[in-house]
């Protein structure tokens, strides 16, 4: 749609008034919206609200030539605390005494307490069972009331196991 003022732009402002209950609507391209005074009040809404907060933390916050940069990302804790994303891992070591209270009223704790993924866990305990088996080999005094227990139980396969393991024991001393 062209501007119904100049007829020559696209526009792209859309005018709503209301002036002693008369309703009217304007189409307007960015130049004839500036010249009729039509600003962008979000921006200028925006720009006031971010000095407003600028004020109560202008002690809080360090000079932009003063901050401290990370330096992996580039980083500084201002641009964090305007975008309220941190930007890499390393920024949380290095910004880690002024993250703490901010992350600690968002999420009430600072240390996690949620739930693991099942297959690493299944994973870490096949590892620790390994490296535990390798590191206790029983003894043949276990082996033989394993045999026993396993004779009793008319398990023949294990005490089959059992009894050449107690044999190669006794062989290799």
């Amino acid at each position: 749609m062209l501007c119904q003022k100049c007829k020559a732009k696209e526009a792209n402002t859309h005018v709503k008034s209301v002036v002693n209950g008369e309703y009217e609507e304007y189409m307007l391209c960015s130049d004839c919206a500036k010249e009729m005074g039509y600003t962008n009040l979000w921006s200028d809404m925006h720009s006031d609200f971010n000095s407003i907060l600028g004020s109560f933390f202008s002690n809080a916050l360090p000079a932009r030539s003063e901050a401290t940069r990370c330096s992996t990302c580039g980083s500084t804790y201002y641009d964090i605390s305007k975008t309220g994303q941190v930007g890499c891992a390393n920024c949380y070591e290095l910004f880690l005494s002024e993250l703490m209270p901010s992350i600690r009223r968002i999420h009430g704790n600072t240390t996690h307490c949620g739930k693991t993924p099942l297959n690493s866990v299944r994973e870490n305990k096949v590892e620790l069972n390994s490296t535990a088996k390798k590191q206790q080999e029983p003894t043949v005094e276990e082996l033989r009331k394993q045999l026993n227990d396993a004779v009793n139980e008319q398990n023949f396969e294990l005490a089959a196991q059992l009894r050449d393991k107690i044999k190669e024991m006794e062989e290799s001393k």
